[in-house]
């Protein structure tokens, strides 16, 4: 059997989630070929996967530089059709772009089935089988998996020899050269800034005064911070799914709400009907669905939005970029204009947290939980660890609540975290480290060990 991965190199990285995909490649084949695209300053960081037997294919051109997740799922579609395959394997997503778009989009333009957030793949020839986020799934081969960080790349044999990558640019590829890079890529970046909202003063406690303190915030009225709306809309927007009509109904004047039907239903209606704004939730379904209508529609995605905003005319999305280091304002300059949006789920009242500092204390932070009848959540690292089902992630790319009381302990803060929880009454954050973002974040703090 013939696997092909996509891997991306970050910052002289692979990207985690793309070396789970290669681990779990090399344990089902014998014949697995790394494909990547980037500038040839990433021949480095592939050159070591040479030596776990795996053939190595680098896409680089100039023209290739500033795509967006449409025009490179476009590139490697192109690649990609004239090579052998039975299966094809992607990490969920990229760390610092957090969109999970590219592997739907490559399904949609390889004609492949797509099963998504993969946690176990196994194949019998015929099918591909999986444990995924959402249950078991099979798919008929040829098909797309994207997985989570379930697998653990191998290192390689002592006795192994360094190959060589195989360097393809458009001179090879003859794409279209107005559907890549910058000019070929609808969604554009209008400006970015470091993310400020949600930041709140910090009062440090100790530990003693936490159980009083928890007492009276309960009596307290549990009305949640509110979104700044615009007073400026347009005139309609979709609403994919009931989860997202307030969000359209904030920016529009009109609201189509559609049900969450196939792919190719909503992209036949988009088609005859041409709405200027389609939302969808950010949940698994879609961040699934979503990225392969845009395939089809040949249009610009943007992913997991925490803020929109209309001056009436035109319509911009903001989201976290570069690892949440800072938030980005985007415009998509085609139509149907997309965008994957953050909606608040329903949570208790008071929801206990843990974060990567706790990974070896998660029974007595359940049995804290439990004393104060609150609802348990986690962070990404933690559920990444297995400590944690992803029922219970709170974050960018799990849940978004608004409490009355967040207890966040062993939570360092990154921006995936913070901006999911930004609609709580009160944030209440334990972490030895006096330094941790977290407390920027907090309405009270407890700087110690849990």
């Amino acid at each position: 059997m013939k696997v092909l991965v996509c891997v991306k190199v970050i910052k002289g990285e692979i990207n985690p989630f793309d070396e789970s995909a290669l681990e779990c490649a090399l344990q089902l084949s014998d014949d697995v070929t790394v494909l990547s695209m980037g500038a040839k300053a990433t021949e480095n960081a592939l050159l070591p996967l040479t030596r776990l037997g795996a053939k190595v294919v680098l896409i680089s051109d100039s023209l290739y530089a500033g795509s967006d997740t449409l025009a490179t799922s476009y590139i490697l579609s192109t690649a990609i059709k004239s090579m052998e395959y039975d299966l094809i394997l992607c990490g969920r997503q990229s760390i610092d772009g957090d969109t999970a778009q590219v592997g739907p989009m490559l399904s949609q333009m390889l004609g492949c089935g797509i099963i998504t957030n993969a946690l176990k793949v196994e194949c019998d020839g015929k099918f591909v089988n999986t444990d995924t986020r959402d249950g078991k799934e099979q798919a008929k081969l040829p098909a797309v998996v994207t997985l989570e960080r379930g697998y653990v790349l191998r290192f390689p044999s002592i006795f192994s020899k360094t190959g060589e990558i195989k360097v393809l640019d458009n001179t090879v590829l003859n794409c279209d050269v107005e559907k890549c890079g910058l000019s070929g890529s609808p969604t554009k970046v209008l400006k970015t800034f470091e993310n400020e909202i949600g930041k709140r003063k910090c009062k440090f406690i100790s530990f003693d005064e936490l159980p009083e303190l928890i007492c009276e915030l309960k009596k307290q009225s549990s009305e949640e911070i509110k979104d700044e709306v615009t007073t400026a809309k347009l005139k309609s927007v979709w609403a994919i799914g009931q989860e997202v009509y307030e969000k359209a109904a904030e920016i529009a004047e009109e609201v189509v709400l559609l049900e969450k039907l196939s792919p190719q239903e909503i992209a036949e209606r988009a088609r005859l009907e041409k709405p200027e704004v389609m939302l969808w939730n950010a949940d698994l379904w879609g961040r699934k669905n979503a990225p392969i209508v845009a395939a089809m529609l040949n249009t610009g995605l943007c992913a997991d939005c925490t803020k929109l905003e209309t001056d009436g005319e035109q319509f911009f999305m903001y989201r976290p970029a570069q690892s949440g280091n800072i938030t980005a304002k985007i415009k998509c300059v085609t139509n149907p204009q997309m965008a994957t949006v953050r909606t608040k789920s329903e949570s208790s009242d008071i929801i206990v947290s843990g974060g990567k500092g706790v990974a070896d204390k998660i029974e007595k932070l359940e049995e804290f939980a439990k004393s104060i009848n609150a609802q348990m959540g986690a962070s990404r690292g933690l559920v990444d660890m297995d400590k944690a089902p992803y029922e219970r992630q709170i974050g960018l790319t799990g849940k978004t609540v608004s409490p009355k009381i967040y207890i966040a302990v062993g939570i360092s803060g990154a921006i995936h975290h913070t901006c999911a929880i930004e609609g709580a009454k009160t944030v209440i954050a334990i972490n030895p480290d006096k330094d941790a973002r977290i407390f920027e974040y907090a309405d009270y703090g407890i700087v110690s060990e849990y």
